[in-house]
């Protein structure tokens, strides 16, 4: 019963491999008008041998009927040629033709079998043909379809054995079997021929279907390797592709577009404090945020840590506008679990072509403007300009100076007196690199030591001018200290370290004489690093101070975290200090300094009422142009062996009260 079912379920056409049937109706296509031609051909060619021995309306009548039905079939099928059918219309198609092909089977055998009773034997032998060569024809032209071709062979030949079974003639009884045998056989080379046929279609599917699947892994690698894994934004490898991509597009049409890069602000303190876990979903809540910030002709990527870029295709008059739209929706506070956090946003903005006319050059001179943001117009958008590409210029060319740079002949140690109040006495020096190149002449310490950091010199710079200060120092009377400003990147390097404090000891110098000098932003970028180093010189021995203290968000925390024993007031405070908000500002700093029993200097003295004022307040320590401008160490020295003064001002022979500022901004 099972064979039956599978049987009949072949006959209809199985539905399970509709890619099968679609395989076949394409075969089909181009086989069935022959199938048709064969069938007029012959029919014509036995109506034209019948037609004085047969009634007209067998060879001219009920043919015109069947010819014209056989040519609009055949008239379907070479239309059928020009379409593509889906496979469950291709299964359809199939059927109707193994139907109609049957209807049409019926229709030629019952009209050529009604032919064989006129004529003689020549007549009735050309009907005996007709019938053999027509349906082996069509068998061969049905070979893509053997439902069909059975259903024509059992149609076709059954009648015709039957018939000639009935007319008692031995001869026709035997064509008719032989004609019946030979379509068995030419029917089991068929099937055979359409197992493999079936096979190949199979396989073929088959490898299509892995070759399908292997398209949409890789179509789904090469979108999780362009996707942020953790804000699900595009990512670095996406950006710049797109970028690369977008430059192709548009090199030679003349449109423009812009790109820019967004830096989050007071990210780290959060992530240092709250942890990276927190930090993580702070970072998926501003991914999520930009994802759906709506604006047209944007798209967003994140590029690495709190660091997202954006291609904007719109009207540049508008991009500074988005980018500080941008900076001003990450801004907005954050609401995660129990905690409310907020971080701000600086954004750089280079236009293409202007900028640059590659992925690399367009990019810097975003993060260039970007730069800029960060360090001047923190929270705002900059969009790159020629100002900054001369600058850019002016800053390579200091780089290539620094590299080539004989650090011993061309780097000086400059010293400003530090005053004791009330009695007036020098107690240290400020000392100050100075850099006069050989190629471009004197240059100023806030253009070169930031791109010595940048260029990755510092270390060597560092090393250098601290060890000529150190040799200077101890050439002066006194027990004088040396106190020495350390940049963000010796802060956290535990060999600038080591190489420092071996320094000192070669020198013979009283570590407790050196004060090393820190900023809040040297140390925010990686406090875990920077707390290691600062632990180890305070352990040998070394003090360590704060430097511009008043101008960052944090400062007072930083005095509990980290071992401080010094603070410097920032000049700002001094130059506005007739104003009460300032005067307030420095009071309060010196009696915090004075009840965390620290020392405080204030820098930046020039005229003689902030002085006043300043005594007035019981300062302790001072310095400023009011006493004395930077000398060289020749200056200084020759000045102390005349008259054991600088500036007109003794130097204090008391070696507590002493503190020497040494410092390369």
């Amino acid at each position: 019963m099972e064979k039956i079912r599978a049987f009949l379920r072949w006959m209809m056409i199985d539905p399970r491999h509709p890619e099968i049937a679609q395989a076949q109706y394409n075969e089909l296509k181009t086989q069935i008008p022959s199938l048709y031609a064969l069938l007029m051909v012959n029919a014509i060619a036995v109506a034209y041998t019948h037609f004085d021995v047969a009634p007209a309306y067998l060879t001219v009548g009920i043919l015109a009927v069947i010819l014209l039905v056989t040519v609009v079939r055949m008239v379907a099928w070479l239309r059928a040629r020009k379409t593509e059918l889906a496979p469950q219309e291709a299964i359809r198609k199939i059927r109707q033709t193994v139907i109609l092909g049957s209807l049409i089977s019926v229709i030629y055998i019952a009209w050529s079998l009604s032919l064989d009773g006129y004529g003689g034997p020549t007549e009735r032998g050309h009907v005996a043909l007709f019938i053999a060569i027509t349906v082996i024809g069509c068998i061969f032209c049905l070979m893509h379809l053997p439902q069909a071709a059975l259903m024509v062979m059992v149609i076709v030949t059954i009648p015709y054995l039957v018939h000639y079974l009935g007319q008692n003639e031995d001869v026709y009884i035997a064509m008719g079997l032989n004609i019946f045998l030979v379509c068995l056989v030419v029917l089991q080379v068929l099937l055979n021929g359409y197992r493999g046929f079936c096979k190949l279609i199979v396989s073929q599917s088959e490898l299509a279907a892995k070759q399908r699947e292997t398209e949409l892994l890789n179509a789904e690698n090469s979108k999780l390797a362009q996707t942020d894994a953790l804000t699900d934004l595009p990512n670095r490898r996406h950006f710049f592709k797109r970028l690369e991509s977008l430059i192709d597009e548009v090199k030679d049409t003349g449109r423009k577009f812009a790109v820019g890069v967004v830096d989050l602000d007071r990210f780290k303190p959060i992530n240092d404090t709250y942890g990276h876990q927190l930090g993580d979903q702070l970072l998926m809540e501003v991914g999520l945020r930009l994802k759906n910030i709506g604006i047209p002709d944007v798209e967003i990527c994140r590029l690495g840590g709190d660091e997202f870029g954006f291609l904007y295709l719109g009207n540049l008059n508008e991009a500074a506008r988005t980018g500080q739209f941008i900076c001003e929706q990450i801004s907005r506070p954050y609401r995660i679990g129990e905690l409310q956090v907020s971080v701000g946003a600086s954004c750089g903005i280079a236009f293409y072509p202007d900028a640059g006319t590659s992925a690399h050059v367009l990019f810097d001179r975003s993060d260039y403007a970007l730069y800029n943001s960060k360090t001047s117009l923190r929270g705002r958008t900059t969009v790159y300009s020629a100002e900054h590409e001369a600058r850019i210029r002016s800053e390579r060319a200091i780089e290539a100076a620094l590299q080539s740079a004989d650090l011993a002949s061309e780097f000086q140690v400059y010293f400003q007196p530090v005053v004791q109040l009330p009695e007036r006495f020098v107690v240290g020096f400020e000392a100050l690199a100075r850099w006069n190149s050989p190629q471009l002449g004197r240059i100023a310490p806030d253009k070169f030591i930031p791109i010595a950091e940048r260029a990755g010199l510092i270390h060597r710079l560092t090393l250098s001018l601290f060890e000529k200060a150190v040799a200077q120092i101890k050439s002066l009377p006194g027990s004088l200290t040396l106190s020495f400003n350390l940049s963000a990147h010796d802060v956290t390097s535990s060999e600038t370290v080591a190489a420092l404090l071996d320094i000192i000891r070669r020198a013979g110098v009283n570590p407790r004489q050196i004060t090393f000098e820190i900023t809040e932003t040297s140390v925010i970028g990686s406090y875990e690093a920077a707390e290691t180093c600062l632990q180890l010189l305070r352990k040998a021995g070394v003090k360590l101070a704060l430097d511009d203290f008043g101008t960052g968000y944090s400062s007072l925390g930083y005095l509990h975290r980290l071992p401080i024993d010094c603070v410097k007031i920032d000049r700002s405070f001094v130059s506005g200090i007739r104003d009460p908000i300032a005067s307030g500002v420095v009071t309060s700093i010196v009696n915090l300094c004075r009840s965390m029993k620290m020392s405080c200097v204030v820098e930046g003295v020039e005229e003689s009422h902030q002085l006043e004022l300043l005594e007035a307040m019981r300062c302790r320590l001072v310095q400023g142009y009011h006493f004395s401008a930077p000398l060289p160490f020749e200056d200084i020295l020759a000045s102390t062996g005349e008259n054991g003064t600088v500036a007109g001002l003794p130097l204090s022979g008391t070696a507590a009260a002493n503190s020497i500022q040494f410092f390369r901004a």
